[in-house]
């Protein structure tokens, strides 16, 4: 057995020093004077060691390194999560397991970044969940996402019912007629119609 921690870091790993100053007042913020979040780095301190996820192009995303001392970013605060009954030898084989699964590559940063894997290694551990403040910057960007996502499917939806009501017009305004300068091909007056949205959907 052994008690959990989840630090909190603040995310300055920008070269720009005004950026990163301007992340910690945000934090302070959003996170001391508002108590709702901010952007923050998460790593979880199990057995005397600190375990993360970042991206990288090839292998495991999944690191550790001195808890408190992660080089990237700056330390902020601490969280106690509870205790694993866990061994270290079978904390060590989830995070076998994780490393494998927690491919660098697939790093995403509003879905799939250090705050969820924290949030999956506690749920392995069998500790408390993360404090909702700690990924809410990411949930709240995905679901305007998923917000924007839904809405760019039903316009497409919409543009698809607009040519198949014009599809079906043309055929009952022109169907009968027999003079192929009132009645152009259908192919035609078909490709006109989803024409004119062409370009406007390769932009989306």
């Amino acid at each position: 057995m052994t008690e959990v921690q989840l630090h909190v870091y603040d995310v300055t790993n920008s070269m720009s020093v005004k950026a990163n100053n301007a992340i910690v007042q945000l934090n302070k913020l959003m996170r001391d004077g508002m108590g709702v979040g901010g952007i923050f780095h998460g790593a979880i301190q199990v057995y005397e060691e600190e375990w993360s996820f970042g991206y990288c192009e090839n292998g495991s995303g999944v690191f550790s390194c001195p808890p408190k001392e992660n080089p990237m970013y700056t330390y902020r605060e601490s969280v106690h999560l509870g205790t694993t009954t866990l061994s270290a030898s079978d904390v060590a084989q989830i995070l076998t397991e994780m490393s494998r699964e927690w491919q660098g590559c697939s790093y995403d940063l509003l879905s799939r970044n250090c705050n969820h894997f924290c949030e999956a290694f506690c749920t392995r551990l069998g500790v408390d969940k993360l404090p909702l403040w700690v990924n809410r910057f990411a949930k709240t960007g995905d679901a305007a996402v998923e917000v924007a996502g839904n809405t760019v499917e039903k316009l497409k939806q919409a543009k698809a019912e607009v040519v198949s009501a014009g599809k079906v017009a043309y055929r009952f305004l022109f169907g009968g007629a027999t003079s192929s300068t009132v009645s152009p091909d259908p192919e035609v007056a078909d490709s006109r119609l989803s024409g004119s949205n062409s370009s406007r959907s390769r932009r989306e």
